[in-house]
C-alpha cells in the first residue's frame, strides 16, 4: 500500500490522464467512424472509395507508428499542438477505422427492404440512415463499440512513450525512487480496470435500455 498512498497525487495524476485521453479519443472515434460509415454505405463512388480507404490504412497500421506519424511528422509541416491533443488525434482515428466496421457491420443487418421503403416515400440517402436504418444498426453494435473502446483506454498507454501524462507512465518515476516495481504495476492494473469496468458498465445499461432482446 505504501507506493499508493506515498505517492497518491502522482497516480491520480496519470489516472485522470489516461480518463482524458480515453474520453476526448472515444468522441472524437464515434464521429469519425460515424462519418466513414456513412461513406462507406454511401451512394457515391468517391466516398466509399475514401472510407475503405480510410479504414484499410489505419487498421493495417501499428499504432505506435500511427503516433509517430501524427506526434512527430505533424510538426514538420507547420502543425504544433500539445503532445496530449496530438496523442488524442492518433487514438481517435486509429479506433474509428474499427468503430466504422462495426457501425457498417451493424447497418448491414437492417433489412434493405426497409431502406428501399424509406427512399419510395421520397427520404434522401442522409435521412433514410439517419432516421431509418441507424437506430436500428445502433441496437445491435452497442457491445462490440463497447469492446472497441475498452480496447481505446488500453491502447491509451503508448501515449506515455510520447511524453503524455498518463497512467502506465507513472511507473518510471516510482521505479526511479526505489518502489517495488511489482506492487507500482499493481496499482497501476487497478487503475486502468476501474476506467475499463466503468466502460462495461455504461455498454451493460446502454445494452438493457436499447440492445437487441435475446
Amino acid at each position: 500500500m505504501d507506493v499508493l498512498t506515498d505517492n497518491f497525487s502522482l497516480y491520480a495524476k496519470g489516472f485522470l490522464g489516461t480518463v482524458e485521453l480515453t474520453f476526448y479519443a472515444s468522441i472524437l472515434a464515434l464521429v469519425v467512424g460515424f462519418v466513414m460509415a456513412s461513406f462507406r454505405v454511401a451512394p457515391v463512388g468517391s466516398l466509399r472509395v475514401l472510407g475503405t480507404v480510410w479504414v484499410t490504412v489505419l487498421r493495417n497500421t501499428p499504432l505506435t507508428l500511427l503516433f509517430f506519424a501524427v506526434l512527430l511528422g505533424l510538426p514538420r509541416f507547420g502543425l504544433v499542438l500539445p503532445f496530449n491533443v496530438f496523442a488524442i488525434l492518433a487514438l481517435g482515428c486509429y479506433t474509428s477505422a474499427f468503430i466504422c466496421e462495426v457501425l457498417r457491420s451493424g447497418i448491414n443487418t437492417v433489412p434493405t427492404g426497409q431502406g428501399e421503403a424509406a427512399r419510395s416515400l421520397g427520404m434522401t440517402f442522409g435521412q433514410t440512415l439517419g432516421t431509418v436504418v441507424l437506430p436500428q444498426a445502433f441496437r445491435s453494435v452497442i457491445p462490440p463499440i463497447g469492446s472497441t473502446l475498452i480496447a481505446l483506454a488500453k491502447n491509451s498507454a503508448i501515449a506515455g512513450a510520447f511524453s503524455v501524462t498518463e497512467l502506465l507512465g507513472t511507473y518510471k518515476t516510482l521505479n526511479e525512487l526505489g518502489y517495488s516495481i511489482i506492487w507500482t504495476f499493481v496499482w497501476i492494473a487497478v487503475g486502468y480496470l476501474i476506467i475499463t469496468l466503468t466502460i462495461s458498465a455504461i455498454f451493460n445499461v446502454l445494452e438493457k435500455r436499447w440492445g437487441v432482446a435475446r
